[in-house]
């Protein structure tokens, strides 16, 4: 297998996305946007998956949430695998619940072991349903989860190791907290298991104010509305220089949509920094040799 760039699927995207296939190579659905497709939807989307590789993404499951989560969520999941087959699915580390009530929003859970277990359990209960193992994603958070007794790299690494499971690391989503909490990209790159990770997203964001008098202060929020930043794309190049598998790398654009063009010229920048960052290993690796 390939490394591989592609895009979001988003329905102002559409027609854009069908007219250049020829430079997309795998398109990603959010799974919630098509949980109650019709049969003509549905068939639309099959037509698309026999030309274009397509992958699932989920946002609601909060694999992460102590509690476990809700049988009807996973089997619609399950509906939605089968009806599409297609290469793999992902979710988030994010809390979305506890005793029943659901919150609305992609929550950085607390990073305790008691989170390591239920996410674990929570990943098992996904697999049994689905069939399939989803990948799962880090999310960004504008506030720094309360009750932790773990930083961010520590227990994404103690729930890997744990989980045996595959990761999908948001580097735009690595970068806004870096920026919200003060420590490096770089670092945390080093503290988690990269040969575990095969599919990246890449997106954009900005700065917004938050807070009154001395506690006011700037976040920078992960909006998927904007250009995706040269920051992300160096740490795109770094992480293919470090990963030993193949990526598939999804640029991310969730509204306020440029010309099409300018989406597919993030799709050849993001191309064009895993070609360097390969480049730079396989240079390293002749050096050794």
């Amino acid at each position: 297998m390939r490394d591989r760039v592609g895009i979001s699927w988003r329905p102002m995207l559409a027609t854009g996305i069908v007219a250049h296939l020829e430079q997309i190579d795998v398109v990603e659905l959010i799974a919630e946007d098509f949980s109650g497709a019709r049969r003509r939807e549905m068939r639309a989307l099959r037509t698309l998956a026999a030309q274009v590789p397509v992958v699932l993404h989920g946002i609601s499951l909060g694999l992460a949430s102590a509690s476990p989560v809700p049988a009807r969520l996973l089997e619609r999941m399950a509906r939605l695998v089968d009806d599409l087959r297609p290469e793999s699915w992902s979710e988030h580390l994010a809390f979305v619940r506890a005793d029943g009530v659901e919150i609305g929003h992609l929550a950085a859970p607390p990073r305790t072991e008691a989170t390591i277990e239920g996410a674990c359990r929570n990943l098992e209960r996904a697999r049994a349903v689905v069939g399939l193992r989803p990948r799962l994603e880090n999310v960004a958070t504008l506030i720094d989860p309360p009750g932790s007794a773990l930083d961010e790299p520590s227990w994404i690494s103690r729930f890997v190791a744990d989980s045996s499971c595959a990761l999908l690391l948001d580097l735009h989503n690595l970068c806004a907290n870096a920026r919200n909490f003060g420590f490096e990209p770089l670092a945390f790159l080093d503290r988690i298991p990269l040969e575990r990770v095969s599919v990246i997203h890449v997106a954009g964001g900005r700065w917004v104010t938050a807070g009154e008098g001395e506690a006011r202060c700037q976040r920078w929020l992960d909006d998927h509305l904007h250009r995706v930043p040269d920051a992300v794309y160096e740490l795109l190049a770094t992480v293919a220089a470090r990963a030993p598998g193949p990526l598939t790398v999804i640029v991310e654009r969730d509204g306020r949509f440029p010309p099409f063009a300018a989406l597919l010229a993030e799709i050849e920048h993001a191309r064009h920094a895993v070609r360097s960052g390969r480049a730079r290993r396989d240079s390293r690796l002749e050096r050794v040799a």
